[in-house]
């Protein structure tokens, strides 16, 4: 329990590193050999395995629920939801919060806090490796080991179940204005896109915060070049926290201190919806800030933001 306790003082005293393109991941394992890691953004705390209740009628992936602290809360088995079989020696909990649901992860054992530079996180089809569903990412630590970053949301979704995206006749805008969205998630993309689609509004999208800031320069290239208003190509811009590559804060601040973008509004939508999260982006000029993922909530600031 010691090094558990100074593990989360670590977290709390280095996790102030969004916006410098850098990020921190907490490294564990599932039993087998390879190394996985979680932003520590989206970790609330670790502790032992605690008892676990059984209940009735759980989703495939979840192994019951424990009481902590007063709150009750999920557990779900990371080995089962990866498809990895009964891992053995499960002894740690790791107590996420993103996506405004609070949960505990099952692992085998947790080991050490890494920082990294988004530069180095690399999408897995980057890099030649196909990608899984749950792996959102990948990235090499100093003695060779690659790590695999885990799209939580992706898991989540898949154990909980997605939430379904309603009709949205009370948000459409007047007129379709192009909206660009980025996010590396592929849930994450696939519910804009819904949310969009029933908006009526075109859209582009890149899969990471690099992809996206070099379509948004060409974009802002042609349109120069044909003497078009940028925002008849893109009217607003949503922005994802967490990306290989190029982080949401980055991207961001690229967008801003490009004249050609002015007056464009850049929304960040992401899981993590801390208060010291939302001043990172007010600080590199975010417009406005949505948690992810309700539908309505993401459809109004959509709406809102976008020109009459």
């Amino acid at each position: 329990m010691d090094n558990d306790f100074r593990l989360m003082n670590m977290i709390d005293e280095k996790a102030r590193l969004a916006g410098s393109n850098k990020m921190e991941l907490l490294l564990f394992s599932l039993g087998s050999t390879e190394v996985f890691g979680i932003n520590v953004f989206k970790v609330r705390e670790v502790c032992e395995t605690l008892p676990i209740t059984k209940t009735p009628n759980m989703p495939s992936g979840v192994e019951g629920i424990i009481s902590l602290r007063g709150s009750i809360l999920p557990v779900l088995d990371l080995a089962k939801c990866l498809a990895m079989g009964n891992a053995e020696n499960r002894t740690k909990l790791i107590i996420t919060e993103f996506s405004s649901h609070t949960q505990a992860f099952l692992v085998a054992d947790v080991d050490r806090i890494v920082r990294v530079d988004w530069e180095q996180v690399k999408s897995p089809q980057s890099i030649g490796q196909s990608q899984s569903t749950m792996i959102t990412a990948l990235t090499e630590l100093p003695d060779g080991k690659l790590v695999s970053i885990l799209d939580v949301e992706q898991i989540l979704g898949d154990v909980i179940g997605e939430k379904e995206v309603p009709t949205m006749d009370n948000f459409k805008p007047e007129h379709p204005h192009p909206v660009f969205f980025a996010d590396d998630s592929t849930l994450a993309r696939r519910k804009i896109t819904e949310v969009l689609e029933k908006l009526n509004l075109p859209h582009q999208s890149a899969t990471n915060g690099r992809e996206a800031w070099e379509k948004l320069k060409v974009i802002a290239d042609r349109a120069e070049q044909e003497h078009r208003d940028i925002k008849d190509v893109v009217s607003l811009i949503l922005v994802d926290a967490e990306m290989p590559e190029m982080d949401g804060y980055v991207l961001t601040r690229n967008i801003k201190s490009d004249n050609r973008f002015k007056g464009i509004p850049v929304v960040m939508h992401s899981s993590l919806s801390s208060v010291a999260n939302k001043k990172l982006g007010q600080q590199v000029g975010v417009d406005a800030y949505v948690a992810k993922f309700h539908p309505e909530e993401l459809a109004s600031m959509v709406a809102s933001m976008l020109p009459a």
